[in-house]
């Protein structure tokens, strides 16, 4: 029998000694859908339960789910910051040229992506905030927002600003905007600095990359990950945004595995010294990824009947909408039902009809206002598909 650090092992190093497809060979990668979709939906439950006030009614009916959903699910965020810099690896492998215009066209291509529907969302936040306190009183509930608010949100620093957010989880879109525009600078730089008469050098480039992104990377996980002080920036999150560029270097033949089975042994080094689960979560997404790499699956895995029957595949591209749209509904929904005395049973019932009328509208929302968005090429959203 294996214990769980000769399974780990075995994994990795079953993965890492023979090669892998190139990810770009098998279109829309469901593998990774997979992991949207469920880390998606653990993140509406995460806020219904963390947030309340109907998961305070029902708790009495399952207090460990709800414990759980209210404080370990948070680390689902691990999850799309791999997926996140997969991705943007995967992007970065298509850049064709280097330089300040290439370089700001990315930005607003990138803005086009996520900001435009980000900042279609917020006049629906604010209209929910602003509904929902007329039915009740609750810390979920934002104050009406000035206009330096309104544009702190619009630039991804509201949080620098120290502004109140105007929905729960918008934090992550500013970190991920930070750290495409880090990533994608430093790409660029080594792009320029290699070469050679003006003839670019790939190989070097992609190695230049690799090696300036690993220093600030490996500080991310004994350094800036232990200080809460930098969690509004994206040197916090670095480290697991770092290991999903990392696979998808390594499934394109562009990393060796010791480099990689090295930073998979620095993340876990890094959980001994400080104990942080969210970290096991981002490797532990790396490994599914890799093995479903090694299986070929990458496009297929593990979309059998019953999965292919709950549509999970599109649960994991109508994700990014799911994830702006989704606490606004909550909150008009919790509020709405707070003005009568619920039992646990209508409190839970509660929880999931403000889900199921989440998943609705994300529907609607991606259909009308965040596929627009994809019509001229852009890199993926933070919770797009890397493929």
């Amino acid at each position: 029998m294996f214990g769980p650090a000769r399974w780990f092992r075995f994994v990795v190093m079953s993965t890492v000694a023979s090669p892998l497809p190139h990810p770009s060979a098998f279109g829309r990668l469901q593998c990774i859908d997979m992991l949207r979709a469920v880390a998606s939906q653990l993140l509406v439950w995460h806020h219904l339960a963390f947030y309340g006030p109907l998961a305070d009614v029902a708790y009495p009916l399952a207090p460990v789910l709800l414990d759980w959903l209210g404080d370990p699910a948070r680390f689902v965020v691990q999850v799309f910051l791999v997926i996140g810099g997969f991705g943007t690896a995967q992007h970065l492998a298509r850049l064709t040229a280097a330089g300040w215009r290439p370089f700001c066209r990315e930005i607003v291509q990138r803005y086009r992506r996520i900001g435009i529907p980000y900042v279609a969302m917020l006049p629906v936040a604010i209209g929910a905030n602003a509904l929902a306190g007329r039915w009740m009183e609750h810390r979920s509930i934002s104050a009406a927002p000035t206009l330096a608010q309104l544009v702190a949100h619009a630039l991804f620093a509201q949080d620098l600003l120290r502004y109140e957010p105007l929905t729960a989880g918008i934090w992550y879109l500013a970190i991920d905007f930070q750290l495409f525009v880090l990533t994608l600078a430093v790409a660029m730089l080594a792009r320029r600095w290699t070469q050679v008469d003006g003839a670019a050098r790939p190989a070097r480039a992609l190695a230049l990359t690799q090696s300036l992104l690993a220093v600030p990377a490996v500080l991310s996980l004994f350094w800036f990950n232990r200080d809460p002080a930098f969690d509004c920036w994206a040197f916090y999150y670095l480290g697991s945004y770092f290991l999903g560029m990392l696979v998808h270097w390594f499934i394109a033949g562009g990393l060796r595995g010791p480099a990689l089975c090295g930073y998979l042994g620095l993340a876990i080094a890094a959980v001994a010294v400080d104990w942080r689960p969210r970290l096991l979560v981002a490797v532990a997404t790396a490994v599914v990824i890799l093995v479903a790499a090694q299986r070929e699956r990458l496009r297929t895995w593990p979309m059998g009947r019953l999965l292919g029957s709950l549509g999970i595949d599109y649960l994991g591209r109508i994700s990014f909408s799911l994830f702006l749209i989704h606490f606004p509904v909550c909150l008009v929904v919790s509020g709405w039902l707070s003005q009568w005395p619920l039992t646990p049973g209508q409190a839970l019932a509660g929880m999931v009809a403000a889900w199921g009328a989440s998943l609705l509208l994300a529907i609607v929302f991606h259909h009308m206002v965040e596929r627009p968005c994809w019509r001229r090429p852009a890199c993926g959203s933070p919770t797009a598909s890397a493929g």
